[in-house]
């Protein structure tokens, strides 16, 4: 004992009286002998008031005994006001020289204000000092302090905490663990000549020494961490404005890449727009057929992609908007035009214009076939009444009635009453050809010119003829009367032959005409196909029940004309020369009534074929609702199931993420059944299919669903990252996210993942919430509230918001004072700062991105080309240039 209190009181002199001088060097004193220095009190007060950087009261100029314990007792007083208890030290016991209580003191004033104020994580005095000088040996070999004595007796620990922060001052690599005071002396000379730390410990005392004073090891090692604390504060500061920065140059990033991508998109829309508006219909059904086929590449190839986009753009805003939130940075508010509800309208507008576009394309489709159908039967019709008026006008023309005899007349009369009953049956082609001509007109046809050009002709034409017969038959009725002997039979036969020779031109005309039986075209409204065709066959039938009726009429006419052959075998009269009252021979009636009977298998296998075309539609559309009642159901299905996990609790979040992403990936797989429904749905278009009874899925239902089912389970997935990275950044446990969640679920009424503002008020108070705080009424500060979790006024609050204002006020985040600090620390506690010290203090990166963005300061006290780092501070936190 008596060797250990030796030991102590020889370290504790030293150390002491070295510790003592380091601080009264400062007020250019020192004191020789600890133990009579201090006795009048004087030396001690200056001691207090130089490291306490206070000014103590006035000592007393005598030298007499109560003098100095009136001195003492200052001293002492200051020490108590500062929070120290002094058990069993007095004055009269540093006045009277007593060595052990003067040591007692100085070791109270050292703990004071050389150790108590040292904080490492949380831990101080003592414990701070020793995790400190942990946490800066720990990479060193040889070094392992768990003490303040046995630890340091090799005097690697003391070079390593030199080496730490100055390692040009010592070459840890040369040092040897048996070279104790070669390492102890290493160490007190190097911090006594470069780190102005006075040398208060001899290495052969610590050496020879079983167990060095505690005490004084401290307050040795004590100084060390006094003279690195500044260059530690520095790092620190350095360190907390790198971090900021670095937040701060990632948000921008993320900032311009969101204005990048919405310029983009926009830009898509605006140029997509005027291609989907452009109405200009094309002359002929290939052209409009390759419009289609350019419109069906857009939806499969070109838009896709972009769908990609706008999703990924709602995406990245709202990641970015969470990481402006975590960081106490203000909401991200992008340039004019181009916020998520812009480009939600845009893209609104875009698919309008799509469906309009499409409906347009297949409007455009039917006119022009429509077009083709009564172009062709115009020509038709029109060529049958050219070839019928041929040579008309030159016959009407003729004067042979003057020169001609009676039975000439005669025949010339009723042959002209036979060509007038033959121009009154074909008054009604004329008319159809007239109303096709003015329906394709109606319709906008391209070649109307042409039509029109031919229209008149025939109509300019058939005036004439009605003009030349009208005078024809004025000239033989002036006539007649000079004739009186006629051929009854001629007559008969020409009267009997025109009508059923007409009516053979209808039938051939009716066997050979084109149908068209998916659409109605005297109505707005599409009509059952089969039912069209039905009339068509029905029609059909009718006809060639006829038949025998029409094939008497033949055989009477037929039998006319053998009559007159038998009259005139019988009386001898000899034939000479056609029927003078008809153009018509029996060879012809027999001939046109061949080809009639030719058309009629004909016009059956025509029927047929349509029957064929029409259940191949059918099949075509029992195909495709077939896939589309599966499908319809099944995307609304999923989208309900969306719903369900969005708003299930059960597992933790990750699980929840790794069941979406599976989800996910189920989705898409699916895609081949869409594209397979695609293909059908292509298929009914090729073959003109414009309604399906068998589904009230359309392919632009199935579209819309298919995209909204690929955006929803995006955006779930993306709520459940922001929630794990709220989660992680604001420390909130599962079960408190849970707890959330279900508050939220039990008053989202709708089940549509929002509520409105009186379930949310209902929802703050149910978990406690205070909505009437000391500054505001109860409306002012959910009022307040509302701004906090609906800053776009939308009237619903998400799940999304009411976490971060439910995690907002426990937030451990920077802000702009402590910025501020840090700068200022940098520094050296001016107002301003040089851009030497940015490039010394901060990385190259860093320190660039400061100077670059700083102001110039203003003040009359700096030197030139400062820097502004409060305004600089101050913008980090406020209003966003992008």
């Amino acid at each position: 004992n008596v060797k250990y209190h030796t030991s102590f009181f020889l370290f504790s002199l030293q150390t002491f009286t070295a510790w003592c001088n380091s601080h009264l060097r400062k007020a250019g004193t020192q004191i020789e002998n600890i133990e009579e220095d201090f006795r009048n009190g004087l030396k001690l007060m200056l001691l207090l008031e130089v490291i306490s950087g206070e000014r103590l009261p006035k000592p007393d100029k005598g030298k007499m005994r109560f003098h100095k314990i009136a001195n003492v007792n200052k001293a002492l007083e200051f020490i108590s006001s500062k929070g120290v208890k002094l058990v069993s030290i007095g004055a009269e016991e540093i006045v009277d020289g007593n060595l052990k209580m003067t040591l007692g003191m100085i070791w109270t004033i050292i703990l004071r204000f050389a150790i108590q104020d040292i904080s490492v994580e949380e831990t101080s005095a003592k414990e701070g000092l020793l995790l400190w000088c942990q946490r800066k040996t720990a990479p060193y070999r040889n070094v392992n302090v768990q003490n303040f004595h046995i630890s340091w007796k090799d005097g690697l620990a003391l070079c390593a905490l030199i080496h730490r922060h100055r390692p040009d001052l010592i070459d840890y690599s040369k040092l040897r663990k048996d070279d104790p005071i070669g390492n102890l002396n290493t160490a007190f000379e190097v911090a006594e000549k470069y780190l102005d730390i006075p040398k208060m410990l001899d290495a052969d005392d610590i050496v020879n020494t079983p167990k060095p004073d505690e005490k004084a090891i401290m307050t040795y090692v004590s100084c060390f961490y006094h003279a690195f604390a500044g260059a530690e504060q520095a790092e620190t500061a350095a360190n907390r404005i790198c971090k900021v920065l670095a937040v701060n140059q990632e948000n921008e990033k993320l900032m311009e890449e969101y204005e990048k991508l919405a310029s983009e998109l926009l830009e898509w829309i605006r140029r997509t727009i005027p291609w989907l508006e452009n109405r200009v219909a094309e002359q002929t059904m290939h052209a409009m057929q390759q419009k289609l086929e350019d419109f069906r590449d857009y939806r499969r190839v070109h838009k896709p992609p972009k769908v990609q986009e706008k999703c990924q753009l709602e995406i990245n805003f709202n990641t970015l908007q969470t990481k402006l939130r975590l960081s106490n940075r203000p909401a991200f508010m992008p340039s004019e035009g181009k916020m998520v509800s812009d480009i939600a309208n845009a893209w609104k507008g875009l698919e309008q214009v799509e469906k309009g576009y499409e409906e347009w394309l297949l409007t455009e489709i039917r006119r022009l076939e429509r077009l083709d159908h009564l172009a062709e039967k115009f020509k038709q019709k029109s060529t049958l009444h050219e070839s019928w008026t041929t040579g008309k006008e030159e016959l009407l023309s003729q004067k042979d009635y003057e020169s001609a005899s009676l039975m000439e007349i005669r025949a010339l009369m009723r042959k002209h009453e036979a060509f007038e009953s033959d121009l009154a049956a074909h008054q009604d082609r004329v008319e159809q050809i007239a109303a096709i001509a003015q329906e394709l007109n109606e319709l906008d046809y391209y070649d109307a010119a042409t039509i029109n050009a031919q229209c008149q002709g025939i109509c300019d034409q058939w005036d004439n003829l009605g003009t030349l017969t009208q005078k024809r038959r004025e000239s033989l009725e002036r006539v007649e009367k000079l004739w009186e002997t006629i051929d009854q039979l001629y007559l008969e036969f020409a009267k009997r032959a025109a009508p059923f020779n007409n009516w053979m031109d209808g039938a051939m005309e009716d066997l050979q005409d084109m149908f068209i039986v998916h659409r109605c075209w005297c109505c707005s409204s599409v009509i059952n196909s089969f039912f069209v065709h039905t009339i068509l066959i029905t029609a059909h039938d009718q006809f060639k029940a006829t038949l025998p009726e029409a094939d008497k009429e033949r055989m009477a006419i037929m039998g006319i004309h053998n009559e007159i052959l038998k009259i005139a075998q019988t009386y001898g009269i000899k034939v000479v020369g056609e029927n003078l009252y008809t153009v018509l021979s029996p060879q012809d009636i027999s001939n046109k009534w061949e080809a009639v009977k030719q058309l009629v298998p004909m016009r059956d296998q025509t029927l047929q074929e349509e029957v064929a075309r029409q259940q191949s539609n059918e099949r075509l559309r029992r195909q495709f609702a077939a896939q589309a009642n599966i499908i319809g159901p099944w995307i609304q299905t999923k989208m309900e199931e969306i719903s369900h996990m969005s708003t299930d609790i059960a597992g933790s979040l990750e699980e929840q993420m790794s069941n979406l992403k599976t989800y996910e990936q189920n989705i898409i797989n699916y895609k081949s059944n869409i594209d397979k429904l695609e293909g059908d749905h292509q298929l009914s278009q090729e073959g003109l299919i414009f309604d399906n009874k068998h589904t009230n899925y359309t392919m632009e239902h199935v579209r819309v669903g298919w995209e909204q089912l690929l955006t929803t389970i995006a955006r779930t997935i993306n709520e459940v990252e922001n929630q794990i990275l709220t989660r992680d950044a604001k420390g909130i446990s599962q079960e408190q996210l849970n707890e959330f969640r279900a508050s939220f679920n039990h008053f989202d009424r709708k089940r549509n993942g929002m509520m409105d503002p009186d379930d949310f008020r209902a929802c703050l108070i149910s978990m406690g919430y205070d909505l009437v705080s000391a500054f505001s009424p109860g409306e002012v500060e959910f009022a307040r509230i509302m701004t906090l979790v609906d800053p776009n006024n939308t009237g619903v609050v998400t799940f999304q918001a009411f976490i971060d204002f439910m995690t907002r006020e426990t937030a451990e985040t920077d802000t702009a004072e402590q910025v501020m600090a840090s700068f200022k620390i940098l520094a050296s506690d001016k107002l301003y700062i040089t851009v030497e010290e940015l490039r010394r203090e901060l990385p190259p990166e860093q320190a660039e991105y400061c100077i670059s963005r700083m102001t110039k300061y203003i003040g009359g006290d700096a030197p030139p080309g400062s820097l502004d780092y409060i305004s600089f501070s101050s913008a980090l936190y406020g209003e966003s240039d992008l």
